[in-house]
């Protein structure tokens, strides 16, 4: 058993770090603080054959591993932060969702421009009335003559504000096997975007409001039955989940690494003190942990989907480290590690959101305890 990237890997990652050092190191800071979607990044990434990774050739993508998806989401991340979102978007989630059940008319209209960096796609879930109970939203899909009318509205979509097309989770049905998934444009006659909010992390989401919305039968992903085939792909959006909270949580200990090796007080450098240096040990010990079951989740997955249970474990994990350690690395440098002049306390609040974001770490123990019993656990009333 091999816990190194082979020399391929190792050659791409090199490569995306140094793209990333070259175009995305200068205005890191500034983009990070910024509200709007970096649009120019993801044409330089598009053109660098970072969008599209896990996807095949023939559909426009790489046809690489998610693997490969991973190192290039951490490179990137390990430079600039915020641009790291870019790759997100470009492979994990709903756009491969798209890529793997999407017929040849979908992948003709939405695919091309995705991965070209000049679109972007966010996945419709969250419900004022369903959150971690996601099977009991209500956004509902009418069927009419040519297609359906989509009534109901989403909360907390990622990229909402700036998204061109939503991967739309309805109800055609009762029960789960009713869920299934459509393609509403955002500037389709009947979509309504509420006033912008802004989370802790200075990302901002609208209400995104279907009002009689029509969708023809072409544009309808997965029809009923679809929900756990759609599930199964947001098992790699909590991939780039996971990725990018381990990523930040080391950009974090970086930067907290080399202020310590800098930074004297009482006449010392800060990496003498013993209490920093276990806070230090304690730092690595955690990331590595985080990074080997991230690897285990991504590697064994190939260019299928994750196993749920391995990808529960990883993100569980990663997220809480991922916050952990950049918070140990903001208390390190202190009033600089506090100021927005550094990205570690972007870092910190970033993390933080992904403890919730995609599953939130209870629910994901929730799946993990499923797979040790081998049986499901009801969190309905009876």
């Amino acid at each position: 058993m091999d816990f190194k990237l082979t020399p391929e890997q190792s050659d791409f990652e090199t490569a995306v770090t140094r793209f990333a050092q070259n175009e995305l190191a200068e205005g890191a800071v500034a983009r990070a603080h910024s509200q709007e979607y970096p649009w120019d990044i993801a044409q330089k990434m598009a053109k660098q054959g970072l969008l599209g990774i896990t996807m095949s050739e023939a559909d426009g993508g790489v046809g690489g591993s998610l693997m490969d998806a991973v190192i290039a989401i951490q490179a990137v991340a390990s430079v600039c932060p915020r641009s790291a979102d870019v790759v997100q978007a470009g492979n994990f989630g709903a756009i491969r969702v798209l890529a793997e059940y999407g017929s040849p008319l979908q992948k003709e209209k939405y695919l091309a421009p995705l991965l070209a960096g000049e679109a972007l796609i966010a996945v419709g879930m969250t419900e004022p009335d369903a959150g971690s109970a996601v099977t009991e939203l209500k956004t509902s899909a009418t069927a009419v003559p040519g297609g359906f009318r989509i009534n109901g509205s989403k909360i907390f979509t990622t990229h909402g504000p700036h998204a061109t097309v939503i991967l739309a989770y309805v109800r055609f049905g009762p029960g789960t096997k009713g869920i299934g998934s459509v393609l509403i444009d955002t500037k389709a006659e009947g979509v309504r975007l509420g006033k912008r909010s802004a989370f802790m992390s200075d990302e901002e989401w609208v209400e995104i409001f279907f009002d009689n919305v029509f969708v023809p039968d072409e544009l309808v992903v997965l029809g009923e039955g679809g929900f756990k085939k759609q599930i199964a792909g947001f098992n790699v959006e909590r991939i780039g989940n996971t990725s990018r909270s381990v990523a930040l949580g080391r950009y974090a200990y970086e930067e907290a690494r080399q202020w310590a090796l800098q930074r004297k007080q009482f006449g010392r450098l800060l990496c003498e003190f013993q209490g920093l240096q276990w806070k230090f040990a304690d730092m690595r010990i955690k990331l590595d942990a985080a990074q080997l079951l991230l690897y285990r989740a991504a590697s064994n997955a190939d260019t299928g989907f994750p196993s749920p249970t391995e990808t529960a474990i990883a993100k569980a994990y990663c997220n809480q480290i991922g916050f952990e350690v950049a918070n140990d690395a903001l208390q390190v440098m202190g009033g600089m590690g506090y100021s927005r002049e550094s990205l570690v306390e972007y870092c910190v609040r970033r993390c933080r959101g992904w403890m919730i974001a995609g599953g939130s770490i209870e629910i994901l123990k929730n799946r993990i305890a499923e797979g040790i019993f081998e049986r499901s656990f009801s969190q309905r009333p009876s």
